[in-house]
């Protein structure tokens, strides 16, 4: 399994779209949080990088595809899955090193993100960052980039596209973040379904922990979300290597 992950990650890390794809990621959220007026949070009046964690959601909207997108499609398209299948290896296990791969290399893109912490602490002139908010949010966001992570490499094993991958995981990934709130907006809805629908969106649990306040109905949230993506990309798995 930590062959399968390791495979994943020397392969992404190896090319240049996938150093481009992490570039690109830190070189957009340091533009927003620090150059572009409208979301500078050097003109945002204290220390907080609410801001940050608002925008990243919508970076890992694109990101995670573009890691995950190669995971299963470009083993159908050239072949190679027939060799993987011939590997002493479940079907579960071969599902977790990919999403390991995959989730670690999301990771390596997040964790440089850290320094907006410090460097918003070190220049704060009163009050500092308020340090269980920032926490919270970080677990909410890894949380987040590991349900997108397991979104991303279903929809891969869904055909041999990458190109139809990316598309469809991101799509998912927008639909399941944003799109149960922004039903719920619907003024049919408004003082009877539009709270429930709020609840099963993403975005509800995500904003619920960057609070600082580390709920257990939220954990279970994303944990179950992210064992059922896991579940049905493993019977994918296990339908081609039975064929």
């Amino acid at each position: 399994m930590w062959s399968i992950a390791k495979k994943e990650i020397r392969q992404f890390l190896g090319s240049l779209t996938g150093l481009v794809a992490i570039v690109v990621f830190l070189l957009l959220n340091g533009l927003f949080l620090f150059v572009f007026p409208d979301s500078s949070i050097l003109d945002y009046g204290y220390a907080s990088l609410d801001k940050f964690f608002q925008l990243a959601p919508w970076i890992l909207l694109f990101l995670v595809p573009a890691v995950t997108m190669r995971s299963w499609a470009d083993e159908f398209k050239a072949g190679t899955f027939e060799i993987l299948a011939t590997r002493p290896l479940t079907a579960t296990q071969l599902v977790v090193g990919k999403f390991l791969g995959a989730y670690t290399i999301v990771v390596i893109a997040l964790l440089p993100t850290i320094l907006y912490a410090f460097s918003v602490e070190a220049l704060a002139v009163d009050q500092g960052i308020d340090w269980g908010a920032t926490i919270g949010s970080y677990i909410g966001l890894f949380l987040l980039a590991a349900v997108f992570t397991a979104i991303g490499t279903w929809c891969s094993s869904l055909n041999s596209n990458s190109v139809i991958a990316f598309l469809l995981s991101a799509f998912m990934c927008f639909i399941l973040y944003t799109g149960f709130d922004a039903l719920s907006q619907l003024p049919a809805l408004e003082g009877s379904a539009d709270y429930l629908l709020q609840k099963i969106g993403i975005d509800f649990h995500y904003k619920s922990i960057s609070r600082g306040v580390i709920d257990s109905r939220d954990i279970i949230y994303f944990g179950s979300l992210l064992a059922f993506f896991l579940l049905i990309t493993n019977r994918k798995i296990a339908l081609n290597q039975a064929v």
